[in-house]
């Protein structure tokens, strides 16, 4: 299939197009500006109250004279603007396609011999997220601000988390020899060059003290200089083999507390440290470990460097090992969890995971943030679909003056992509054009050249509340639209299979809850037969680790939540989820939002899913869910929590 790389089949249209748009934005622009002036944020109306003298009430009364004067003036252009770019709109692409060539060995096409279907199995880390990229003014209903410079910001945040290394901790001690991980990492014992696992040793003592070192062997601190924590796309070795961190003995076995540089100082305390006045959408300071304040961010909010080196490992060859000490490593052991019932480990990050492979965004509306964001996870991801969906009265039944807001990118080849839009929004949600977007990427190949393909939906569903039926009707399509695209795409037979599947995921934010009486029917869907859910048990029964994806709007700007850390903090406690996320709404007289949270004994409304399925996969592989996080890096930048998933695909003949 050929991936459309321009929104129009020739240079004529796309300029006719360009010259449309020109007419329109003045328009567009100033109607936006003037709105966002009249809807405050909790954070600005937080600074009109402390200072007296706010300014950015003085500029609205100055300048809101002048934007309407200017909107008036620009009105006969945007028309001309619009009757020139209405009837463009049918012959526009539902996608475009963006690939930054990477010739390296973290490149897609060198990932693609990296499995061939044997061995111990490959896993895929997968993310999803709502990012709320709006216009200006209606990004502001959400109670965020600041499109422009939010897009880019998220970029570097999701750049800097999933260019990070992969690191493991192993903690050995008289009574516990778990694998514990600072970051979204795999959860896999040490190995040798020649990829076989080997056992940890199973008498080391405690300390603060950490051997760090990456199995390729190079030097953290020569990484980062050459840009990895920057968020520039580095050496396939260093993205690929993970970081071994080692905690060892301490006298009499106490662990000490961890030591903190005044930079770590900075991470923990989040916003309590820095002027009231900044900004906190996309001016973090340094040490936020969300951040990408300064080249060295990303290593520096994982471990923190000490000038000299214990000897606490007692391995030899510890003399060619990097020393750290990391307040992280500590945090990381108390925050990983595993129910005892659970397959595989789930917890509150405050990173995007290490070594992401499958990025899913949606309400990326805004054209320009849009560019903006792809500009920044080109430095991580080599392929990238933006600006999916229709305008106009194309392909659907009602003018769509949004796209469908979804956005993907993918360290692995594209192979097919479809777009399809619902045709049933209603109201305000009709003049987006919500749909599904359908990709086919390849992983890997086997010794007998079949090509190893993934599927992967990623979808955002009706909003409206009252509307189950509307939702439901939209997942039945996106089941069909889902067995149509791989039907037409798959190039397979049963006595001669061309291609094995290794995953089916579907993803995104489906705007209904599995704790809430009003989502009763999305809840019992046939969608929850065919595809598991990691975070449920059953219809209106989540797991007991599973939190909420949708924050509470009001308290975005709190100085509790509004740093990756201190949100993750927050989050880890029942007192702060109640505090902090969004819950169903009662409906009933006088129960509130804050009456219900005290009725709800849940952990709030998670909208946003990640979904598995196992029909149709190759039948000598088995597809597990090694680890699940919700991820806290993106606070102060969005309303919801994104959410990720690593699905470990090994051969049965390894099952045993």
């Amino acid at each position: 299939m050929v991936l459309y790389t321009t929104p129009f089949p020739n240079s004529c249209l796309s300029a006719l197009h360009a010259v449309s748009w020109a007419l329109i934005f003045p328009c567009y622009w100033l109607a936006d500006r003037l709105l966002a002036s009249f809807i405050p944020t909790t954070y600005e109306k937080r600074q009109r109250a402390d200072d007296p003298c706010y300014l950015q009430l003085l500029c609205t009364l100055l300048f809101t004279p002048v934007y309407l004067a200017l909107l008036v003036a620009s009105l006969p252009f945007a028309f001309l603007g619009f009757l020139l770019w209405s009837p463009l709109q049918s012959a526009r692409r539902p996608y475009i396609y963006s690939r930054l060539e990477d010739k390296g060995s973290a490149g897609g096409a060198a990932l693609l011999n990296e499995w061939k279907g044997t061995g111990p199995g490959k896993s895929f880390c997968f993310a999803t997220a709502n990012l709320c990229l709006l216009p200006d003014s209606l990004a502001r209903l959400n109670n965020v601000f600041n499109t422009q410079a939010r897009a880019k910001e998220i970029g570097q945040r999701i750049r800097n988390g999933a260019s990070r290394p992969q690191i493991k901790i192993y903690i050995d001690s008289p009574t516990n020899t778990s694998i514990s991980a600072a970051s979204f990492s795999s959860l896999v014992s040490p190995q040798g060059s020649d990829g076989v696992p080997r056992a940890v040793p199973g008498s080391i003592k405690r300390t603060a003290s950490v051997e760090y070192k990456g199995e390729s062997g190079h030097h953290p601190s020569d990484e980062a200089a050459n840009g990895l924590a920057s968020g520039d796309p580095a050496d396939g070795s260093c993205l690929e083999d993970a970081c071994i961190v080692r905690i060892s003995g301490d006298e009499g076995g106490r662990p000490p507390e961890a030591i903190d540089s005044p930079a770590g100082g900075q991470a923990r305390n989040g916003a309590s440290g820095g002027p009231r006045g900044q900004t906190p959408n996309h001016s973090q300071r340094d040490g936020d470990s969300g951040s990408l304040g300064s080249p060295s961010t990303s290593r520096e909010s994982l471990v923190k460097a000490r000038a000299g080196a214990d000897g606490g490992s007692g391995e030899p060859g510890a003399n060619n090992k990097l020393p750290y000490k990391a307040s992280v490593v500590k945090k990381a052991a108390a925050r990983r969890r595993r129910h005892p019932d659970e397959a595989f480990d789930h917890e509150v990050s405050a990173f995007f995971p290490a070594n992401l492979d499958f990025l899913c965004l949606q309400e990326v509306f805004d054209k320009r943030a849009a560019a903006k964001l792809k500009e920044q996870l080109h430095g991580y991801f080599e392929y990238i679909l933006y600006d999916v969906g229709v305008y106009g009265c194309h392909g659907c039944c009602s003018f769509k003056c949004l796209n469908s807001g979804l956005f993907f990118a993918s360290r692995y080849p594209i192979m097919d992509v479809a777009y399809h839009c619902y045709p049933n929004g209603r109201l305000s949600d009709s003049l987006a054009s919500k749909g599904a977007l359908y990709l086919k990427v390849q992983v890997g190949s086997t010794p007998q050249d079949q090509r190893i393909v993934g599927y992967i939906s990623c979808t955002h569903l009706h909003a409206l509340a009252e509307d189950s039926d509307i939702r439901c009707e939209q997942l039945n399509m996106l089941q069909d639209w889902l067995a149509d695209f791989r039907k037409s795409t798959s190039s397979s037979s049963t006595a001669n299979p061309e291609e094995l599947v290794a995953f089916d995921i579907i993803c995104g934010d489906f705007n209904f809850d599995n704790c809430s009486s009003d989502d009763k029917l999305e809840q019992q869907h046939s969608l929850f037969t065919r595809y598991k859910d990691p975070c449920r048990l059953g219809p209106g029964e989540e797991k007991p680790w599973a939190i909420g994806t949708l924050l509470d709007k009001d308290g975005l700007y709190d100085e509790e939540v509004c740093t990756p850390d201190n949100l993750q903090k927050v989050l880890e406690s029942e007192e702060g989820r109640r505090e902090y996320l969004a819950f169903p709404t009662s409906k009933s007289p006088g129960g509130g939002q804050k009456g219900r949270k005290d009725l709800l004994k849940g952990n709030g409304r998670r909208i946003d899913y990640m979904l598995h399925g196992e029909e149709g996969l190759c039948p000598d592989w088995k597809a597990e869910v090694e680890e699940f996080s919700f991820i806290t890096q993106l606070s102060g930048l969005t309303d919801h929590l994104p959410v990720a998933m690593r699905l470990m695909v090994s051969a049965g003949e390894d099952e045993a």
